[in-house]
């Protein structure tokens, strides 16, 4: 058995995924906390994070018997459709709460005593969260995978077919507009809203 990051792996079990339901079953398994933790961690919502990650091996099963690959190249594919089923969600939740935002601002005008909105949380997690939201879909994809999955630059880069360099760069980047977007958000007394 190798191991890739803390996760060990059997070098026979894509093969014989492909024709046995119980390695596949010992496949999916093997990696469907790091899809949902991933998923948890870039969404913030267990929910909504278990119909992504329901939503990305669906996507999986469909195309399993197509996939050329070992195991370490399964888990980057696997990440690849997790970050754009996430990014397509968040497109889809972005336009909808705009939407949302704009009937609330016209509903406000006819009912001034209406109680704040449920879904609008307070404290530091909210901030952290909302910034989070309000970076590229690449730079959340990136600070999730190095600082929620624990994985290495290195790691990272080979998910995404980059260099390390340019990952490092990314994150540098990404850390830099999320310490801006917190500090903000703190000395404005406000938290931003999704």
């Amino acid at each position: 058995m190798g191991e890739l990051s803390g996760l060990k792996f059997d070098p026979d079990l894509m093969t014989q995924a492909k024709n046995d339901p119980g390695a596949f079953t010992r496949l999916y398994l093997g990696h469907y906390d790091a899809v949902f933790g991933y998923c948890i961690h870039r969404l913030f919502d267990r929910t909504t994070a278990e119909d992504i990650t329901s939503e990305v091996f669906l996507r999986m099963v469909e195309s399993f018997q197509k996939f050329e690959g070992d195991e370490r190249m399964f888990r980057n594919w696997l990440y690849r459709i997790a970050t754009n089923a996430v990014n397509q969600h968040l497109r889809k939740t972005t336009r909808r709460n705009a939407i949302l935002a704009w009937v609330r601002q016209w509903s406000d005008k006819d009912n001034a005593s209406e109680e704040p909105h449920p879904d609008e949380s307070k404290g530091n997690t909210n901030i952290v969260k909302n910034a989070m939201l309000k970076l590229k879909p690449q730079y959340q994809a990136i600070v999730t995978m190095r600082f929620f999955e624990n994985l290495k630059t290195e790691e990272i880069a080979e998910v995404f077919g980059t260099s390390a360099g340019t990952v490092r760069s990314q994150l540098s980047r990404a850390i830099a507009n999320l310490r801006k977007l917190i500090t903000s958000a703190q000395i404005n007394g406000q938290e931003a809203t999704i």
